[in-house]
């Protein structure tokens, strides 16, 4: 049941990848998977390269928590291509109803994840107040030109997937904001580009790495402070999921990719706006249920 529930938790991180403007790290945070799996990436390390090289299979498991990290990232890979499909008709057919309920489940993750703050004072609302204004910030960024340099590439696969993992920022929308979405995922992905790619994976790999060192550090020596940072990015994040909107596409090859938002306030009472708020009380609820399930967890 424990290893279960876990598959579920991946589902769920990589359902919220699929998402505009969502990121996987606000699933992993209120599922309370999120600090056990950066610890689990910080055990990536040159230890574990040896004990790898070394045939020690055993303890290379368990030190890098082999069954939690397949787990995990198995269930995202699943729920990712799974997703996809589904989100994509959704959005097309039912684009506000399906903002709506994201919207709620957002909103409610703002109350649960900013609940496990102990103690706010003057650092703590400071720290909320710049992870809101991250958020917005990178929501309503101008889109930067591409670029093919080496330093930058490897910039790029840095921030991305540091963003992925953050909740509240998702990794491909700050590619796009870096100019490199076509560059990296189209044209690089289906030409096997390994000149564009390997500069990004190197980028992801380090970048993922140490920064899984510093979150860790400082979700313990500032932990209230981090959970206001990571609160306010996924407040900052609701500007994004706002239901009533138009979007901004711009064509990458052959592909439509969404870079942006012209948001409005619907001007009648009706009943699409009825249903609306009842998809967004939906994702308030599925938020209190996953809770619950995880409070159950815990005290057991």
């Amino acid at each position: 049941m424990k290893y279960l529930i876990l598959l579920l938790k991946g589902v769920g991180v990589g359902a919220a990848n699929v998402i505009p403007g969502v990121s996987g790290g606000t699933i992993a945070l209120i599922t309370n998977i999120f600090e056990p799996l950066i610890e689990a990436i910080k055990s990536l390390n040159i230890k574990a390269v040896k004990l790898l090289l070394s045939g020690q299979f055993k303890a290379f498991s368990e030190h890098i928590k082999l069954d939690f990290l397949t787990a995990v990232f198995l269930c995202v890979g699943l729920s990712i291509i799974t997703f996809a499909r589904l989100l994509d008709y959704l959005f097309v057919n039912y684009p506000v109803y399906t903002w709506a309920y994201f919207f709620g489940l957002i909103l409610a993750s703002v109350i649960f994840v900013g609940r496990t703050i102990t103690r706010w004072n003057l650092s703590v609302i400071i720290a909320f107040l710049i992870g809101t204004g991250i958020a917005v910030l990178v929501a309503f960024m101008p889109i930067a030109g591409e670029n093919a340099s080496f330093w930058y590439l490897f910039l790029c696969g840095v921030v991305a997937v540091c963003s992925m993992i953050l909740p509240g920022l998702s990794g491909s929308f700050v590619l796009i904001l870096m100019g490199n979405y076509k560059l990296v995922m189209i044209d690089a992905v289906n030409n096997m580009d390994f000149g564009i790619l390997l500069p990004v994976a190197l980028g992801a790999v380090i970048g993922l790495t140490a920064f899984s060192y510093f979150l860790l550090w400082i979700l313990k020596s500032f932990k209230n402070q981090t959970l206001a940072t990571l609160t306010g990015f996924i407040l900052g994040s609701l500007s994004i999921l706002w239901p009533w909107k138009h979007t901004i596409t711009q064509t990458f090859g052959e592909k439509i990719k969404i870079v942006g938002y012209e948001h409005f306030i619907p001007e009648h009472f009706n009943t699409e706006v009825i249903l609306a708020i009842v998809y967004m009380l939906l994702g308030v609820v599925s938020i209190w249920v996953i809770e619950k399930a995880a409070d159950k967890k815990t005290a057991k």
